[in-house]
């Protein structure tokens, strides 16, 4: 159990900061998908994958005191930033993961991005099991509010295979 909760704050340690949950929750997910060993299970929600183990995590995480939690409101709704405390610093010392340098990289590259991007980009991989032509429709269809654009789905498969490479997978 410990584990996983080192590999989360591994993630967010290595991201110095990360803004949102739904970037949170996309950034592990595609670092899963890039072969990176996390375990959280994920299904399809409305912003893309989604864990619920992983909001559990977090959630424990910062009840522990080794993650700072800032709710800040922006406009009509909230948004959170995570960070490492003292304390879970101090946690990842003591509980040394062997950690991939590839991973950190990876997760630096995807916290530039905006989340808007990784949802696109981490329901491209959830769907990859089907044709690109097949994944441009599906988008169409359940992603039909963000009115992603032909060029950002293009894009979208460019970075999945610049994080492939970065990931040596």
């Amino acid at each position: 159990m410990l584990l996983e909760h080192a590999k989360i704050l591994y993630a967010i340690r290595s991201a110095k900061e990360i803004v949102g949950r739904k970037k949170l929750q996309k950034m592990i997910y595609i670092a899963k998908r890039l072969s990176f060993p996390y375990q959280e299970r994920f299904g399809f929600h409305f912003y893309g994958p989604y864990s619920e183990e992983l909001t559990l995590q977090v959630e424990e995480l910062v009840n522990l005191g080794f993650l700072e939690e800032v709710k800040e409101k922006k406009g009509g709704y909230f948004q959170y930033r995570y960070k490492l405390t003292d304390n879970g610093e101090e946690f990842l010392q003591m509980n040394a993961i062997n950690v991939d340098k590839k991973l950190e990289a990876c997760l630096c590259d995807m916290n530039e991005q905006s989340s808007r991007f990784l949802e696109l980009v981490s329901t491209i991989l959830y769907f990859d099991n089907l044709s690109k032509q097949d994944i441009y429709e599906k988008i169409a269809k359940v992603k039909s509010k963000q009115n992603y654009t032909k060029d950002e789905i293009e894009e979208a498969f460019d970075y999945i295979a610049s994080l492939k490479e970065k990931a040596g997978s």
